[in-house]
């Protein structure tokens, strides 16, 4: 993780609990967020596919109002991103060609939902918030299934 990153990270999260099930097991935002996010600089979109559904976050600055927004907005609820296999990919640097900047070729802000099949589904010039993240992904054909599997699995009763 580079040193923005993780100079950003460190004042958005104070090791804040995560809401839900994860405060009850004592883990923290830190916990997830090593997992969970991670620097352009050091990943490339191919390796989350079929695994992970990479949530992208670029930016010309980590400065930029909006990237700090969409960041506090996405370590809000980690575990609600969680439950859903995301991976959040941060770019802030446009003269750094990362894999995922020359694949999705943003301008300025830029929020990009891809599923895990490699499709991009959503991209976005404004912040969302986790709310609006999970109805997306909750919507993907993919994140169906796997729920539809989830409750086949269950014992009915």
């Amino acid at each position: 993780m580079n040193k923005v990153l993780s100079a950003v990270l460190a004042s958005l999260m104070l090791s804040a609990p995560i809401a839900g099930q994860a405060q009850e097991s004592g883990a923290t935002v830190d916990d997830l967020s090593v997992d969970m996010i991670r620097s352009a600089e050091t990943v490339t979109l191919e390796e989350f596919l079929w695994i992970k559904r990479p949530v992208v976050v670029f930016a010309d600055s980590p400065a930029d109002p909006r990237y700090v927004q969409q960041m506090q907005y996405l370590t809000s609820d980690l575990h609600a991103l969680d439950l859903r296999d995301v991976v959040i990919i941060t770019d802030t640097n446009p003269a750094e060609r990362t894999p995922a900047r020359t694949a999705l070729r943003p301008r300025g802000f830029m929020l990009a939902i891809i599923d895990k099949d490699g499709g991009v589904k959503h991209r976005k010039p404004l912040p969302w918030d986790v709310r609006e993240i999970s109805r997306a992904i909750d919507k993907m054909p993919t994140r169906q299934q796997e729920i539809q599997e989830r409750t086949d699995g269950l014992p009915r009763g």
